[in-house]
């Protein structure tokens, strides 16, 4: 019984010890702004963002105009995104940018705030507003430091977004596709290219445009099929512009062949006539 009381007590004192511990890592009525910054700094460094995050906001609210407010911002901005907080990042690093225009961490500030929308980016089938907001960021990134590193890198991740938003309109031509709307198949394949040409959905987009084309104009009214097997002719000649060494080059010359096969059966039909 007094070994169980002795174990409780000391339990209890290492609690209080730990919380007095705490306590003093925390920032506290009458702590000066440096000590303060200091103790902030320490929760940022032991990886305690959410803390860090209040005790930065803490600092700021203190005084904005002391010589810890640049440190302060751009420490709550990195607190922000190594806890995740993705959007609340990408906020605070624009304000540091907006706010410290001369301070040699601006570019820097700039990159992450493109970076923060970038990790907010989701699979492609889900709105991609923040894939959009990350390419803004990321090209006017690439605009302002051309050739740098983080331009460099900048350029990875645009190219990465670009190739998931090919990806869906791909996708949604797919769907068009599978329920036989052809029409809307070839616009949604023909705006992979037009918007995407880099992306590695634009080639077979481009093929099967031409495919879409042909589908189309083979369940139309005759009057309208010409025009239309003459828009599969045109997106293989545009295929042919731009991938002439597609890796579909010879489903490109398939379609192609079907689309002046149904050409020439409507030229017979009209003479016929």
């Amino acid at each position: 019984m007094l070994k169980t009381t002795k174990s409780i007590a000391l339990l209890l004192l290492l609690i209080v010890l730990a919380a007095g511990c705490r306590s003093s890592r925390d920032i506290r009525p009458g702590d000066t702004i440096d000590v303060a910054f200091e103790k902030a700094m320490s929760q940022f460094e032991r990886e305690r963002y959410s803390h860090a995050v209040r005790s930065f906001e803490t600092i700021l609210a203190m005084g904005r105009g002391t010589e810890f407010a640049a440190d302060a911002q751009f420490y709550l901005a990195k607190s922000h995104f190594h806890n995740r907080s993705y959007l609340s990042a990408a906020s605070e690093f624009r304000r540091f940018a907006r706010n410290y225009s001369r301070d040699e961490r601006r570019k820097e500030a700039e990159f992450m705030e493109a970076y923060s929308h970038y990790r907010l980016s989701p699979r492609f089938n889900l709105d991609q507003t923040e894939s959009y907001n990350a390419l803004d960021r990321f090209q006017l990134f690439v605009t302002r430091y051309p050739g740098t590193e983080r331009a460099r890198d900048a350029q990875t991740y645009m190219d990465e977004l670009r190739d998931k938003l090919a990806k869906k309109k791909f996708h949604a031509a797919e769907m068009y596709m599978r329920v036989r709307e052809y029409r809307s198949a070839a616009i949604y394949y023909g705006l992979t290219v037009e918007r995407y040409p880099g992306s590695s959905w634009a080639e077979k987009a481009l093929v099967n445009q031409i495919l879409a084309y042909v589908y189309y104009a083979e369940n139309s009214v005759e009057a309208r099929q010409q025009e239309r097997f003459e828009k599969a002719v045109e997106s293989y000649q545009q295929y042919l512009q731009i991938f002439p060494r597609g890796d579909n080059r010879d489903l490109a010359e398939q379609y192609h062949d079907r689309a002046l096969d149904g050409l020439a059966r409507v030229s017979r039909v009209t003479a016929e006539r």
